[in-house]
């Protein structure tokens, strides 16, 4: 998820220390862009496919609704947790270099998700998967600002907010598609295979028009913090593995003591990191940072507006196609207006009357809520809610671009020049954890109410 705000759902901003550097020459720009936007877009792509594909995944490789969640939560978890220090790789070692390997990293995860023989296997690939992304996408923001200047730079930047913009909506659709298509009887794998062959394309292309040089000298490029990148791991883990199976397993002994364990060992990272602050090292998360005046009223809004998008289309994908029989390209456009709407008013809503601009995040929640109000009550009785569930899917998605877009780059644009960097990490991580508890939360309210339904529920999820 950058130092510039994100302007559509999906895979948050990535930091980026490269704006302040002077650009480096290359003879090949235009293919280098179309390498770069393409992972990006392949990336973005993958977080919405597999939330249209859920519940064939779930029929298919009988999983309870626990692995299900970790089937969409485990891709974030690694994502979250590695994306400041993907970035730092790139910093240390060359940001075209690191983007092959999580490229080839992310295409064989790929391959391997697709060829999944269980809901195990799945889970520990998207893993897999979401390690990949955290290594690559951090170096397309960078690439950029380092290759391109004045109005090719301008040109560029906004190429790459319109791939965030669409990516969503086409991610929907095109899962809707490969899933009802049952390719060669294939199910849902090819919401996966998919990225092997473009994968492939954009590695060879990328050998040969991305830099291979090195990063920083490594006295000047950051610490990776390992340290501080184990504790925030342990800490994500221990809060979500339970959050997530905990009701399908009435909520055991260990279930507790992990949540417990988990406030515990945030807390030792947090105090890792403002020792090593004191210091004078590279915290994954500077304290400063975090103690910046509206930093921390950010960051609530941030983790509020992402748990939400997660959450809602996690737990309405399950109803719409488990529940109310939608196709799987039927639920992906239901969807399409929500991801839409959020891209347009991402792209459009700085050029709105300065008037406004104070009221548009408190407006934004308003409406989101309202909207999800709405979305409740179309769908209440069974029934597919007609033109009002669609008119309510626009409201969410306008909803929640004001909500989220004015907030991340009011964020950014008060820090100071040298926390921009760290800025911009903490935010892009805290956009992905939201999503992340989303899935987790909401899911799991869902699938127990769905539990409570008894022989009445629809959707073939297996209790373990």
């Amino acid at each position: 998820m950058t130092t510039t705000p994100r302007t559509g759902p999906g895979p948050a901003p990535v930091p980026s220390r490269a704006i302040s550097e002077a650009p480096t020459t290359d003879n090949r720009p235009r293919a280098l862009l179309t390498v770069l936007l393409a992972a990006q877009f392949m990336a973005l792509l993958d977080v919405f496919i597999v939330n249209v594909a859920a519940p064939t995944i779930g029929r298919e490789l009988q999983a309870s609704g626990g692995q299900l969640q970790l089937v969409i939560a485990g891709y974030a978890i690694t994502y979250s947790v590695l994306l400041i220090t993907g970035a730092r790789l790139g910093d240390r070692f060359g940001h075209g270099r690191v983007h092959l390997a999580g490229l080839a990293l992310f295409t064989a995860a790929s391959l391997a998700c697709g060829l999944a023989r269980g809901a195990g296997e799945l889970i520990g690939f998207r893993l897999v998967q979401g390690a990949g992304s955290a290594v690559m996408i951090p170096q397309v923001l960078s690439l950029i600002q380092r290759t391109f200047t004045g109005e090719a730079r301008a040109k560029a930047l906004g190429a790459y907010s319109a791939v965030l913009a669409v990516g969503a909506a086409a991610g929907q659709v095109l899962g809707g598609v490969l899933v009802g298509a049952d390719l060669f009887g294939t199910g849902w794998r090819p919401v996966f295979l998919v990225n092997v062959p473009v994968g492939v394309a954009l590695l060879f292309i990328g050998w040969r028009v991305l830099p291979r040089g090195g990063g920083a000298p490594r006295e000047k490029a950051r610490g990776l913090d390992l340290p501080g990148l184990v504790l925030l791991g342990a800490a994500v883990s221990l809060f979500t593995v339970p959050l997530v199976l905990g009701q399908e397993e009435s909520w055991p002994l260990w279930s507790w003591l992990s949540l417990a364990a988990s406030a515990v060992v945030f807390g030792l990272f947090r105090a890792y990191e403002s020792r090593l602050a004191r210091r004078g090292g590279a915290p994954l998360i500077a304290p400063r940072v975090l103690r910046h005046p509206g930093m921390g009223h950010a960051v609530f809004r941030i983790l509020a507006v992402m748990a939400v998008n997660g959450g809602y289309i996690f737990a309405l994908t399950l109803h719409l196609q488990g529940g109310l029989g939608f196709s799987p390209l039927r639920s992906g456009l239901t969807f399409a207006p929500t991801a839409l709407v959020f891209g347009a008013v991402g792209l459009t809503w700085r050029s709105w009357p300065r008037s406004w601009q104070r009221v548009l995040a408190p407006a934004g929640f308003a409406l989101g809520a309202l909207s999800l109000a709405a979305v409740g009550l179309a769908l209440r009785d069974g029934g597919d809610g007609g033109t009002l569930v669609y008119a309510a899917f626009t409201g969410v998605g306008v909803g929640l671009a004001l909500a989220f877009g004015p907030t991340l780059t009011r964020a950014l644009a008060t820090v100071r020049p040298q926390d921009a960097a760290d800025a911009s990490g903490l935010l892009a991580t805290v956009t992905q954890l939201g999503q992340l508890i989303g899935v987790a939360a909401f899911g799991t309210l869902f699938l127990n109410r769905l539990e409570s339904l008894g022989p009445l529920r629809r959707i073939p999820l297996r209790r373990r």
